[in-house]
């Protein structure tokens, strides 16, 4: 039997969300909900690190590795969690599974 796959997600595209960074938050504007989400690090620099591509968790944290001081094997719990809200916060038309 083979092991299931790890969920895959997808940010919405760049040009559909602006972000402005407020102080230790950060302001994402998603255009096509006109909402405007109130987020905190890491999501900024997760929905930068995974650009247009469709991506794990642990796909997510071996790119945030490679580009801050973090190790991938305690960020990847954290990462699924930050996903999952993500998907549940920004709904159908932002993160996807």
């Amino acid at each position: 039997m083979a092991e299931p796959r790890s969920p895959r997600y997808k940010s919405e595209a760049a040009d559909q969300l602006l972000v402005e960074p407020l102080d230790a938050m950060t302001l994402i504007y998603q255009r096509r909900s006109g909402v405007t989400h109130i987020v905190a690090e890491p999501v900024p620099e997760i929905l930068a690190v995974m650009g247009n591509d469709l991506l794990s968790a642990e796909d997510v944290a071996t790119r945030l590795a490679n580009n801050f001081d973090i190790g991938t094997s305690d960020a990847v719990a954290i990462i699924l969690a930050r996903l999952e809200e993500l998907v549940e916060e920004l709904g159908p038309n932002g993160v996807r599974v």
